[in-house]
């Protein structure tokens, strides 16, 4: 009886410690989600522009209209071009200007990252550092790089 005892005590512990490792585990993607997403100035073939801090290519898309992001009413689009999302104030890395970096509340109560009012986005088969995908049409729009002004840059 003994012998009952010991083996549910050890699965119980095993059980209570797996709900621990998995309560810190989304607890430490939580405490990650919470920080800031930084904004870089990155010097490319196309000229300087923005960046996310793993060096990936921002995106303006030119069915945003102010700082409404269009793409996520069209079926598909924020699976291609997720929205550049943050937890907290967007930070501007050097060369990038705090004053134009803002935030705004999309579908799903997400935080997504504006600069000079344009909502940004990345593309879900960039690579880091890649630029080819400036002004692809996709989506009924066109998809754009910015420059720390905020223009445009095709």
């Amino acid at each position: 009886m003994n012998r009952v005892h010991t083996i549910v005590a050890v699965a119980t512990a095993a059980l209570a410690s797996g709900s621990a490792i998995a309560s810190a585990q989304a607890g430490g993607a939580v405490a990650h989600a919470s920080r800031s997403t930084e904004v870089l100035l990155r010097h490319t073939n196309l000229g300087s522009i923005l960046t996310t801090s793993s060096g990936f290519t921002v995106y303006e898309f030119t069915r945003d209209h102010g700082t409404a992001d269009n793409c996520v009413r069209i079926h598909g689009c924020a699976q291609t071009w997720p929205p550049l999302e943050t937890s907290g104030q967007p930070k501007a890395g050097p060369g990038v200007k705090s004053s134009l970096l803002s935030s705004i509340r999309i579908s799903g109560g997400a935080l997504q990252v504006t600069y000079a009012g344009h909502p940004l986005y990345t593309y879900s088969a960039d690579s880091r550092g890649a630029t080819d995908y400036v002004g692809a049409n996709a989506f009924g729009g066109s998809w754009y790089a910015l420059s720390s002004t905020g223009r445009t840059v095709k």
